[in-house]
């Protein structure tokens, strides 16, 4: 995998589509940072579905019926969201605090609920958008960032007013390359766009395109400090957003890495997610 220190920039003048430049792989022999993780407890969740935390280190879990889950940081139960109409739950954004997104991609439906999980309001975006929307999620001024499949444009969606803000066409930034759009986030005022097949593509508050990290293969990633984090090989790959550095740190001693599905890194805890629930580690 290239190093993310050689992310493509944006173009000075017209947006180009992206070219991948050839660097050398990232030094797999090199041994990831052990970390003195401590197990507190096992949340019995069977196939743990999209989850989320918010700035308070809260976790929300979809399970395997679609509903919502609320923990608190060491992985005690607080709250449960049970939708009257179950879809598919695709994404989760709870980083605000006080409301928490939940998109149906099934349903092509977005769900607002409060810090609580008392429903808010619900938008169903084929009443408002012609297009299909493969991933969602909720920005800090609480209007909602949308990848438009069908036409493969970023919109950022007013739920109050039901119409779109702003939007950037991505077709001359991907070029003929067949993205493959899994998830995105908006954190310290940008958005990454995660395609599998390519890498992320970063954009600005405003969906101007900046650059593409070259880290193919990937469905997910988060967010810790000044640091997105993924997980690769076995461990937990940090690159630092600001001087492109990367360091690796190794999953708990006797984790099956094959059957980690995702991980979530807060301030003080981790959770590590597989089929039988989601595991909860002090770090």
């Amino acid at each position: 995998m290239p190093s993310a220190a050689s992310a493509a920039p944006a173009a000075m003048q017209i947006v180009a589509p992206v070219q991948s430049v050839p660097q050398p792989p990232v030094d797999a022999t090199a041994a990831p940072t052990v970390a003195a993780w401590k197990l507190l407890r096992l949340i019995r969740l069977p196939n743990p579905g999209a989850a989320s935390l918010d700035r308070r280190g809260a976790l929300y879990v979809a399970d395997a019926d679609n509903n919502l889950r609320q923990y608190g940081p060491e992985g005690l139960p607080l709250n449960t969201y049970a939708p009257a109409q179950p879809g598919h739950v695709a994404q989760v954004e709870a980083w605000n605090v006080t409301s928490t997104l939940v998109f149906n991609d099934d349903r092509q439906q977005l769900v607002l609920l409060d810090r609580f999980l008392s429903l808010i309001s619900e938008v169903r975006l084929g009443d408002v958008l012609d297009g299909t929307v493969r991933v969602a999620t909720l920005a800090p001024d609480n209007f909602i960032w949308l990848l438009d499949e069908s036409t493969l444009t970023l919109r950022e969606f007013d739920p109050n007013t039901l119409r779109a803000v702003q939007s950037t066409p991505l077709d001359l930034i991907i070029g003929r390359s067949r993205p493959d759009f899994r998830f995105i986030r908006q954190y310290q005022n940008n958005t990454y766009l995660v395609d599998r097949s390519t890498g992320v593509y970063v954009f600005d508050n405003l969906g101007n395109y900046k650059k593409k990290l070259p880290f193919p293969g990937l469905s997910t990633v988060g967010f810790r400090g000044d640091e997105l984090y993924f997980l690769e090989a076995g461990a937990i790959h940090f690159f630092h957003l600001y001087n492109l550095t990367e360091r690796r740190v190794a999953l708990p001693a006797g984790t099956d890495p094959g059957a980690v599905r995702q991980v979530l890194v807060g301030g003080t805890y981790a959770y590590i997610f597989t089929a039988a629930g989601v595991a909860v580690y002090q770090m």
